[in-house]
This record gives C-alpha cells, sequence and structure tokens, in this order.
C-alpha cells in the first residue's frame, strides 16, 4: 500500500499527502491564509470536518466563508451545541435531548434540574454570556467514534437519561460518533462541525424566546424547554437579520388587520377568518380584478359544493393522501329527539372539499366533449376546508377554510406548452400590477408518487419547455429546479414572490397532471372518434385569496395602492362653516367612483390627519371657510410631507388616476 494519498483538487491539480493526512493538512500546504479561512470540507463529495483524515485518494472542496450556505448551516449547529454546553456549565444537572440548526438560527431542547423552575426569557442574558466566553475559549471540537454499549452507559452515569434512551434505540453495530468540546464536554452528533469554537463570532448571534416542548415531540411525555436563538457568521449579517425582524413586526397583518378594522379571528370558528367591511372591500376588488384577468384569458367561471361523497376522494386519490386534514361529516340526518348529535355507525361518509379540482373533472365529464372543444378553462373562486393542527395556524397565513382563485385547463397533449405559457404571461401580468418581482421553480417527482417515471418525465419536461418559450427561464426571473418537491399527482412550477424587505412567500402554482383525469375517467372525442385522456393542468395565481391579502398587507405595510384601498379618500373639514361643502365634495368623489367618507366632527384637524393616517387612508382632502369659497382643497397624501392646494377639478382627476386598477389604465386596459 502506498504511503502517499492523491487528494484532487477543484482546479484540476492533484496534491500528494502522506497516509493519516486531513483536509486541514491539505489547506496549510496550500497555504496559511486558506488554513485559517478554511471552515470544512467535502471530501467526494460528503460534508466532513476539516480535521478528519482521509481513507484514501479522494475528491477534495474546501469550505469557507464565502460558501455562505454550508458554512451558516455549519455555524448554527456550533452555536446549538454551545447553548446546550452553556446552559449546562450554568445549571449542573439539565439535561440535554436534541438541537438542530434552522432555517435562520438553531434552537435546543433542555430539561431544568429538579432544583429550579424551567429555563425563562429572564435566564437567556446568562446563558448568551456564558456561550460568548466558551467561543472566546476557542475549544476544539474533536470527533469521536464510540461503541454503543459504552455510549449508553456514559449518558446513563450522567443521568442523562434522554440521551441514554436515544442511544438505546440506535442499530447495533452502527457506527456513533460524539463531538467533544475542549476535554471535557460532549454530545452525541452525526457532525461535521467547525474546528473549533473560535470560528463562530462571539456577537454574531442572539438567543431569542423560550417555549415549551415535549420529548420527540409527543405530549404524554416529558415536557422540556425549547430555547431559540439566531446565529450567523458575522455581527453585520446578524444586525442585518435583526432590523428585518423588527421591520417585520411592523408589518404584522394581524397587528395591522386589527388597526384598520380589517378582519378577526375568534377560537369560536378556529382557522377560519371574520372578515370586516373593509377588509371585504379589498376582497372584492382583488376579486373583480381577477374577474377581468381570467375573463379576458378566455376562462369560464363555475361554482361546485362544498360537501362531496368520501368514494369521490377516494377514486380521486386525495383521501389516501388527505385524509387526515379532511373535515368529514356522516351523510344521515341527526337524531332530533336526543341532546347532542347522533351517529348510528351505518351512514356513509362526507367530506368538506379541500380542493376543487375533482369537482371540475365532474362538470368537464358532463356531456360529450370534442377535440375542439379543447383547451377548456375552469375557473372557481372556490372556498376549501383543511384540518390543520391548530399550533400551524397563522392569521391569515395559515387558515382551515379558505378561497383559492382555482382554475384547471382540460387540453390535448398538443396544447400543454402553449396553455403553461400563456399563464406564464398572464401570472406575471398580475405580479407586475400588484409589485413584485418573483422567481420561478420546477418542483420535480417525490419518492411518492402516482404515475410510471415516463409519464413524469414528458409533464416535467412540457414544464420545462414553457418556460423557457415563456423567456422566463434565466437568472433574472430565479428560475431553480427543486428535486422531490413536486405533489404526488404532478410536477409543479411555483411562483415565489418577494416582498418589500425581502421576504419570499410562494403563492401561483401550474401543475401538469395525467392522474387525476384517468383515476376520474374523464375522456374527450379526438380527430379519429376515438376516446381520449385530457390532460389537467391545475393552476392559482393568488393561491388563496385570505394569504394573498396579508402578503399584500405585510408588503406594502398597510399602505395598500389607492385602487385596493378599502377608504380611498376622506374629506375632512377643519371648521363648521365647510361642513355643506364637504358633502358636495364627497358627492362628486363618489359619483367618480371613488370609496369616499367625510370627517365633519367637531375635532381639531391634526387629531383627525394623524387618526386617518394611522388608518392608512391613502388620501384626505382637508376643507375649511376659504376652499369652500374659492372651490379648493387641501389635499394630503399618505407618506408626503406636505399638503397641495388644488382645485377640486384638479384633485378629482388625480385621484381618479390613482384609484383606478392598474389593469384597466390607458395602455394596460384588457378585455
Amino acid at each position: 500500500m502506498s504511503e502517499m494519498l492523491k487528494i484532487s483538487l477543484p482546479d484540476g491539480s492533484v496534491r500528494e499527502m502522506p497516509r493519516g493526512s486531513s483536509p486541514a493538512d491539505v489547506a496549510a500546504a496550500i497555504g496559511p491564509g486558506l488554513a485559517k479561512a478554511a471552515l470544512a470540507a467535502r471530501v467526494n463529495g460528503e460534508l466532513r470536518d476539516l480535521t478528519r483524515p482521509f481513507e484514501g485518494d479522494s475528491e477534495l472542496a474546501l469550505v469557507t466563508a464565502r460558501d455562505e450556505a454550508e458554512a451558516l448551516d455549519l455555524a448554527r449547529h456550533d452555536y446549538a451545541h454551545v447553548l446546550a454546553e452553556a446552559v449546562q456549565a450554568l445549571w449542573p444537572g439539565t439535561q440535554i435531548t436534541f438541537g438542530p440548526a434552522t432555517d435562520d438560527g438553531f434552537y435546543y431542547d433542555v430539561l431544568a434540574p429538579a432544583s429550579r423552575a424551567p429555563f425563562s426569557m429572564e435566564d437567556l442574558p446568562a446563558i448568551e454570556e456564558q456561550m460568548r466566553a466558551i467561543i472566546r475559549a476557542d475549544k476544539p471540537l474533536t470527533r469521536e467514534v464510540w461503541s454503543r454499549a459504552d455510549l449508553i452507559a456514559k449518558w446513563q452515569a450522567d443521568g442523562e437519561t434522554f440521551k441514554a434512551e436515544w442511544a438505546a434505540e440506535l442499530p447495533e453495530g452502527e457506527e456513533l460518533t460524539v463531538y467533544k468540546s475542549g476535554e471535557d464536554w460532549l454530545d452525541m452528533c452525526r457532525g461535521p462541525h467547525l474546528p473549533s469554537t473560535g470560528k463562530l463570532d462571539p456577537q454574531a448571534f442572539k438567543l431569542m424566546r423560550v417555549a415549551g416542548a415535549y420529548w420527540r415531540g409527543d405530549q404524554k411525555n416529558q415536557q422540556l424547554t425549547r430555547i431559540y436563538g439566531t446565529g450567523w457568521l458575522t455581527k453585520k449579517q446578524l444586525d442585518a437579520h435583526l432590523h428585518k425582524l423588527e421591520e417585520a413586526a411592523k408589518r404584522d397583518h394581524r397587528r395591522l388587520g386589527r388597526e384598520m378594522d380589517l378582519f378577526h379571528l375568534q377560537e369560536e370558528a378556529h382557522g377560519s377568518v371574520f372578515w370586516h367591511p373593509n377588509g371585504y372591500r379589498i376582497w372584492r376588488e382583488l376579486e373583480a380584478y381577477m374577474r377581468r384577468a381570467i375573463d379576458g384569458a378566455g376562462y369560464r367561471e363555475v361554482k361546485t359544493p362544498q360537501v362531496m361523497d368520501a368514494r369521490q376522494w377516494e377514486q380521486s386519490g386525495h383521501w389516501g393522501k388527505y385524509r387526515a386534514n379532511m373535515f368529514v361529516i356522516p351523510d344521515e340526518v341527526p337524531n332530533t329527539e336526543d341532546e347532542g348529535p347522533v351517529i348510528s355507525g351505518e351512514a356513509d361518509w362526507m367530506a368538506l372539499k379541500p380542493m376543487n379540482c375533482p369537482a371540475h373533472v365532474l362538470i368537464f365529464k358532463q356531456g360529450i366533449t370534442s377535440y375542439r372543444d379543447l383547451p377548456l378553462r375552469i375557473y372557481e373562486n372556490g372556498c376549501c376546508h383543511r384540518n390543520e393542527p391548530h399550533g400551524a395556524l397563522h392569521g391569515l397565513m395559515r387558515v382551515r377554510q379558505f378561497t383559492q382563485d382555482d382554475a384547471h385547463i382540460f387540453c390535448r397533449e398538443d396544447q400543454i406548452v402553449a396553455e403553461v405559457r400563456a399563464f406564464c404571461e398572464l401570472a406575471d401580468r398580475v405580479y407586475r400590477d400588484f409589485g413584485f418581482t418573483y422567481s420561478i421553480k420546477l418542483a420535480l417527482r417525490p419518492d411518492q408518487r402516482f404515475g410510471s417515471d415516463a409519464m413524469w418525465d414528458q409533464a416535467e419536461a412540457e414544464l420545462r419547455n414553457a418556460v423557457v418559450e415563456a423567456g422566463l427561464a434565466t437568472p433574472e426571473y430565479g428560475w431553480e429546479e427543486l428535486p422531490g418537491e413536486g405533489a404526488f399527482y404532478a410536477p409543479k412550477l411555483e411562483w415565489h414572490l418577494t416582498d418589500a424587505i425581502g421576504r419570499t412567500w410562494q403563492v401561483g402554482t401550474i401543475q401538469s397532471d395525467r392522474v387525476l383525469p384517468e383515476r376520474l375517467d374523464a375522456v374527450y372525442v379526438g380527430e379519429d372518434g376515438e376516446k381520449h385522456r385530457p390532460v389537467m393542468l391545475h393552476r392559482a395565481i393568488f393561491g388563496s385569496y385570505e394569504r394573498f391579502i396579508g402578503i399584500l398587507i405585510e408588503h406594502f405595510a398597510g399602505r395598500l395602492p389607492a385602487w385596493l384601498a378599502p377608504t380611498q379618500a376622506v374629506v375632512a373639514t377643519i371648521v363648521s362653516d365647510a361642513d355643506g361643502y364637504a358633502a358636495d365634495v364627497a358627492r362628486q368623489l363618489q359619483a367618480a367612483g371613488i370609496r369616499v367618507d367625510t370627517d365633519t366632527r367637531n375635532e381639531k384637524i391634526n387629531y383627525k390627519v394623524r387618526e386617518h393616517s394611522l388608518a392608512k387612508v391613502p388620501h384626505l382632502l382637508v376643507v375649511g371657510k376659504r376652499e369652500a369659497e374659492e372651490g379648493t382643497v387641501a389635499l394630503r397624501t399618505l407618506g408626503a410631507e406636505h399638503q397641495k392646494v388644488m382645485s377640486l377639478a384638479e384633485a378629482l382627476a388625480l385621484l381618479q388616476a390613482e384609484c383606478t386598477p392598474p389593469d384597466l389604465k390607458g395602455g394596460n386596459r384588457r378585455p
């Protein structure tokens, strides 16, 4: 056996290193700068510790802070371990369980010793200081392989009952790894980790909150404390993230929804929205906008039942896939003579629809459809219900009752690419009308799916080709393919909107489906006189009205474009002598189609201005005795520093222009 190893580097060069060398040795051989910057290594494609020796000839790519995604994940994993070590250093007897990295940080589940209360927010400053001390100590993080028996014995001896339980369930003979921090503290972990705690920035993390968490997520088990933190590579990144969180809190649609009197939620209809007049005005404007868009694109609007027989959902395949999230009811008349609901146990079952697609297939199947009738585009503002877990519900963003701007395009094989391309162009117009930029992703076949590989190959290629033809498969549109993230019946294109503070929201989608038409026996008569299966394109642009309104509220921080605002203008008086003129101004604005209120209360004008500004009214027309005599108004636009005095005619023209929906303006006017 040769005493030297051949290590291939990304630039094509090959270095010979003594057997037993590690990626850290290669980095040192290349130069001190790289040795200092290296954080981890990819060895034959596997992410590993920098100090783990090569087993043989290998391909090596060193990971530095420039590889931000991998570096962040490593750092956050290390922050979690440092958190656990800090808690045990401060409160000996604390038991640790698990602590993974998250999308923006880390957490660790711990059990406080019996001598003290569960950990709380008051403990976080002390834990942070201890974490910084561990980081500054620059403790080496070293990987060790233990036998299962030795590891169980170690955890039992240390009183770590949770760790011992987990180790006891690991397979016999499996390589079990632990990581030591310095000489004494260790944790069971697959790794990899940074070379030492000193590679972390002691100023680039912050502990955020604590919450209850059950061992293994089971409420029958011991309740633990979950300590959350956010972690970054630099303090600058942390500060930017905290600013983004602060900005997000200001924009929270739940708070703004209360302040603007748009909607509320309450336990009597958990997960469903009570829309107030102001909020429903936004809904109606969106609905009218979308109807204009789909009418111009050749869709036919329908309305389908809320409740359908369970056998329909069994045939479609949804019963097996979505049953846990469906609201199911018995198909029988309740016994009205006894108190409480009575179910005989012999009733057939029905379900509130969690999606609209099977009902649209049933409409398609009414009568005989010819190839000449295709494509057939069926649209529905379809109200759906899904039994989401209580803990997953979140304002308008995650609800149990929602309405989709849902449509299904039934088409021939030769029409698919053209239909998908047309949808891409329609979605582009819509998102640009709302001021959004977006990226497009292609979600590919999941492991658990219906249909053959050949069918999936074809469906994925069709979606890909349509985006290419539309000119959207480019870096400008964030084009990316996502393996394993398609639906169980079809691949899908996803539109991810970017909001005003850089967050992304997945909203629109189009899916190419050959499974549901097969399962529900949808056919059309082809040019050859034979029966053929249509392809079914599932598509939505808003996704759901509820979530899209929530996104809009947060994107605009409540300052909705004038055409969407519930109240577009308020005429406010300075003195009571102008009440009559204010009423006349309001009548003229209303006649021009502007949603207007008057404020003639006996309050100071500064009070009125502040109140309507907080309500996010786009325009305030202030009138007093002089304005009444001269036929003018003092126009105050939300966010502007100064008011402008102008004639009523000028103000009317300006407001009409601003309050016109973007698809109806000038050259943007659509059929």
